[in-house]
């Protein structure tokens, strides 16, 4: 047994110490080329490797096609926009099928980008009626219609810039005042001030690791720091509280970075990387997304973040195998657990391009040029 383990053992070894070096020792970002081969890579596995059945529209195919249209937008290759178009036509703009009202939300962000760049009214008409039909999964029909099981779940805020992009693409108020209500209700239950990080539910509150630390979930806080980066994307400049969003993203990307590992991963649980000690991609590209977000728009100081930016941008592209599997993405879950080195899924790709999309911006046109 000890000796089958050796080979394994060996190879594991050797990526660490290469991954390290490589993150470690970023100095700058690949070139645009370069970041685009990675994007389009990754993508073409996706494609040819589907997790979920081909009609799906659910959170999981849902997030890899905000990094889908994040390329697009990045980079404006039109195989990008392409692809969401037939998506959307295949689903015929339909809002998501969950049990979870906020999930339902995901597919419907790609319909209101792809609609903010058409015009098509198609494209939103079926998420508007879904959001005005009295049902237990949407406003019209419940107070808290994002909760889960009776209880407010973090991963839910990724959905809320859909709300946002409504308001921008309608006009109508009421969609910017049922975001914030959703945002304001699960971030006054589970964002923990003197960490400036979130639970991911109710149930982690005053819980802690064998070594005595909080339980913060890493890829649940990449939902909402990602989320809420999408949600300043869209907020008007002039919004009266645009501030308080700001206020807790900047919070959170100080406290991000303070937790990176030398490697440029970020562990399972943010607060304790002994707790879950191997590399997770996930989180990881969630907040290289939003690190990278903020310094493109000059809302985060590029000395403090642009080293733990490079650093996560170096392992995320070392973790990209050569046939574009995004790896070491931990699975569907609820918690900090252990990712395996091939663990991938259509939210890891999506997770990806997101990251890739705003490095692409960062990244020098010429592979002879440094940033």
């Amino acid at each position: 047994m000890k000796t089958s383990l050796l080979p394994w053992l060996s190879a594991a070894l050797l990526f660490f110490l290469s991954l390290g070096a490589a993150a470690q020792h970023a100095t700058s970002f690949p070139s645009r080329a370069e970041v685009l081969d990675l994007m389009h890579r990754a993508n073409a596995y996706q494609i040819a490797h589907p997790v979920m059945k081909p009609t799906d529209r659910n959170w999981e195919r849902g997030t890899w096609y905000t990094g889908v249209m994040e390329a697009w937008k990045a980079t404006r290759d039109e195989a990008f926009l392409n692809q969401a178009l037939d998506w959307g036509k295949q689903n015929e703009w339909q809002a998501g099928t969950e049990n979870l009202g906020a999930n339902r939300l995901f597919c419907s962000e790609t319909w209101l980008e792809l609609y903010l760049a058409k015009h098509d009214p198609a494209m939103i008409a079926p998420t508007e009626l879904s959001l005005a039909t009295p049902a237990p999964t949407s406003p019209a029909g419940a107070k808290r219609w994002y909760l889960d099981g009776g209880k407010p779940y973090v991963d839910s805020l990724y959905g809320a810039s859909t709300l946002v992009m409504l308001t921008r693409a309608t006009g109508k108020q009421e969609y910017m005042n049922t975001m914030r209500a959703f945002f304001d209700d699960v971030t006054g239950e589970l964002w923990d001030k003197d960490s400036g990080l979130y639970y991911r539910d109710p149930t982690y509150i005053g819980k802690h690791t064998a070594h005595g630390k909080k339980i913060f979930w890493s890829r649940g806080n990449g939902w909402v720091f990602a989320g809420i980066a999408r949600i300043l994307e869209y907020l008007p400049k002039t919004d009266p509280e645009r501030r308080k969003y700001l206020a807790i993203y900047r919070r959170m990307a100080a406290e991000l970075i303070a937790r990176q590992s030398p490697d440029g991963f970020w562990r399972a649980n943010l607060d304790d990387p002994e707790d879950v000690p191997n590399p997770e991609s996930s989180g990881t590209a969630f907040f290289c997304f939003g690190l990278a977000w903020g310094m493109n728009r000059h809302l985060l100081d590029k000395s403090t973040f642009l080293p733990a930016t490079k650093r996560a941008y170096a392992a995320l592209a070392a973790a990209v195998s050569p046939e574009g599997k995004v790896q070491w993405g931990q699975q569907v879950d609820a918690r900090p657990n252990a990712a395996q080195r091939e663990s991938t899924h259509e939210y890891v790709t999506g997770a990806f391009l997101l990251a890739s999309g705003e490095i692409y911006k960062m990244s020098p046109k010429s592979a002879h040029k440094k940033l």
